[in-house]
């Protein structure tokens, strides 16, 4: 008995350590297709106003997922009103096709670039929205439900 307790504290201890970099890491679940309308958003307090860090999207997608790159608008709202909105592009296949990502099953998992090297320097709550902005070739509305992507998430790393 004495050494599975052990063994047990011993697991969770290893798995606690592998990912000592995470600062912030939340995720959210979007319905079976994305509406171009539904902004996820993730509320941050950064435990620190000198030290940098670096910023991730995370996204998780399925085989329903219908493109091999990604846009998204992402707005970063500051405590004291200041806004830094982006547009970014993702490639989330290989040019063969081959999604990237990690995951053994038909969930792939991306951890995409957001922001490098970023000082919170006000105190306070941040905001972060991301909505996607996905395309079909050669239309001007763009895609309304997008299907595919089943949770975002935010993450902050401590810098190495």
């Amino acid at each position: 008995m004495k050494t599975n307790n052990i063994i047990v504290l011993l697991l969770f201890v290893l798995a606690m350590s592998c990912d000592s970099k995470a600062v912030y890491d939340e995720y959210k679940s979007v319905s079976t297709a994305w509406n171009k309308e539904d902004v996820v958003s993730f509320k941050i307090n950064p435990p620190d106003s000198i030290k940098p860090y670096n910023l991730f999207v995370n996204l998780r997608n399925t085989n329903a997922y219908k493109f091999s790159n990604l846009y998204l608008i992402v707005e970063m709202k500051f405590p004291h009103g200041k806004a830094i909105t982006d547009t970014l592009q993702y490639a989330m296949t290989k040019p063969n096709g081959e999604w990237l990502g990690e995951g053994l099953s038909s969930v792939k998992e991306n951890k995409l670039w957001y922001k490098e090297g970023v000082i919170f320097k006000e105190k306070g709550e941040y905001k972060v929205n991301i909505q996607h902005a996905m395309r079909q070739n050669g239309n001007v509305n763009g895609v309304v439900n997008l299907e595919g992507i089943t949770d975002v998430g935010f993450r902050i790393e401590k810098t190495e």
